[in-house]
């Protein structure tokens, strides 16, 4: 039996009517506002070549790793979503096997965030009205694939018809920006930066590591066998990465582990590292100095410093060998923030020009570390509830737990964070209706006027990314 496809217009609002009708107002102050998607993954040849995309497999099942661990968690091998091993294992070609094996396991996604953003995809972009099964898949296949197909869903007009302003990348220090420059040289008037992610030459656990600082050496001229040249390489790289617009750098460590060594202490580990001698110790005390040498960067190019500490990268150990990175394996941890960063806080927390934006996948820390840090030291931001909480109940608990100690303005706003072109409206609209209750209970309660919960509204929707990514 097919079922509707239909959204509510009150989803996640409030259930009383005094409070919903307050999200309601205050929501439609702030729905047709600009989506400024400051930090992303989204891939900028789609910008540069503006070539229609793939077919329905490959632009929403393939690039998701929200949908890969789910399927993989109920035992969908990869190669049938088309996902090939390292070792040539064969994967499953055809789009349309493929999507059936994705709608025949799509209720497996009930009751989860992918959920409500795919259906938003399909019911707000390609206008299907009836949910996705075994039964449909084949409608929804041949809609979507025709659809791509058409002018108004080339990337850059789809980029136009979100009313996105600005959106970030990411990108490897050892990218020479091709596409970035490629969009840059057409003339089209959407507004599609970097954002420089070191890992690769700050992390000497990073595959490749030792050929990854040759690399460095090779496309800046300068010598990163000793440390001072390594550091001028890392500069040359954000000079780089900031002619392409980029005003902000992403650090992706597994600890919030920071370190202040001496100039000595510093050239002797990297001396140690950069030879192939470090210990797994060395390595966590390194990455931890290096986050601090990028702070004191950006102290001198004034870009923003995200860290995104807490997730064990590729945990299954097996699939990382067969399959490679970003499969769906990232599990969250526990992370100290307040003996972690303290270092780094020690050498330029007071700094009132720095900007460091702190995420985290340890909602046990929002209340006992991250607020109060945030809501002390000038040069700390607190990001959006990031990845497995990027969900409504995470940014409520986010808000909960956040707001009494930190307030608003030591916030962000919203950011996606997502390879899923097409989801990010879906994901800022969901965090906007949140933000709405949230603000709608406060007003509710009367511990905010209701003038003011509008002035936080547009704040938390636009202002605060804008500001605190320097957009």
């Amino acid at each position: 039996m097919t079922r509707p496809l239909q959204l509510h217009p009150d989803r996640l609002f409030p259930a009383d009517k005094t409070s919903r009708d307050i999200a309601r107002r205050l929501y439609e102050s702030v729905v047709n506002l600009p989506i400024i998607s400051p930090h992303g993954h989204t891939d900028p040849s789609w910008f540069a070549d503006n070539q229609p995309f793939g077919n329905p497999a490959d632009l929403l099942i393939k690039p998701d790793h929200y949908v890969f661990r789910m399927l993989y968690s109920q035992g969908v091998p990869l190669q049938s979503l088309g996902i090939p091993g390292r070792e040539g294992t064969p994967a499953e070609t055809d789009p349309r096997a493929i999507w059936q094996k994705f709608a025949e396991h799509y209720y497996l996604f009930r009751g989860t965030p992918s959920r409500m953003w795919l259906d938003t995809v399909f019911h707000d972009v390609f206008e299907l009205d009836v949910a996705l099964d075994g039964d449909t898949a084949e409608l929804y296949y041949e809609r979507i694939d025709s659809w791509l197909k058409k002018p108004e869903f080339t990337p850059r007009a789809l980029f136009e018809r979100f009313n996105i302003e600005v959106i970030a990348t990411t990108e490897s220090p050892l990218d020479q920006l091709p596409h970035h420059q490629k969009i840059l040289d057409s003339g089209w008037g959407g507004r599609v930066i970097t954002a420089y992610r070191p890992d690769p030459v700050l992390d000497p656990e990073f595959e490749g590591f030792a050929d990854n600082l040759r690399k460095l050496a090779e496309i800046t001229g300068e010598d990163t066998g000793n440390y001072a040249g390594y550091l001028a390489a890392l500069r040359n790289r954000r000079a780089y990465f900031k002619k392409f617009g980029a005003t902000s750098t992403d650090h992706g460590h597994a600890t919030a582990t920071t370190a202040n060594l001496s100039r000595s202490e510093a050239e002797a580990l990297f001396n140690r590292v950069a030879g192939g001698d470090a210990s797994a110790e060395d390595a966590e005390l390194f990455r931890g100095q290096m986050l601090t040498e990028m702070a004191r960067m950006s102290i001198e190019d004034g870009l923003v410093m995200q860290i995104h500490p807490g997730s064990v990268r590729n945990h299954n150990a097996w699939l990382f060998d067969h399959y490679g990175r970003d499969k769906g394996a990232d599990i969250p941890s526990r992370t100290d923030y307040v003996h972690a960063l303290q270092p780094l806080l020690d050498a330029v927390g007071n700094e009132p020009d720095l900007t460091i934006i702190l995420f985290t996948l340890d909602e046990t820390s929002y209340s006992r570390e991250l607020a109060p840090l945030a809501g002390h030291y000038p040069a700390l931001k607190l990001g959006p509830a990031w990845w497995f909480h990027d969900s409504p109940e995470g940014m409520r608990r986010f808000r909960e737990q956040i707001t009494e100690t930190a307030g608003f303005y030591n916030t962000v706003g919203f950011n996606d964070d997502t390879r899923a072109f097409l989801s990010i409206p879906a994901r800022h609209d969901v965090a906007r209706r949140m933000d709405c209750n949230w603000l709608a209970q406060l007003v509710t309660e009367h511990r905010l006027p209701e003038d003011e919960a509008f002035e936080v509204a547009q704040d938390l929707s636009y202002n605060l990314a804008k500001k605190a990514y320097k957009l």
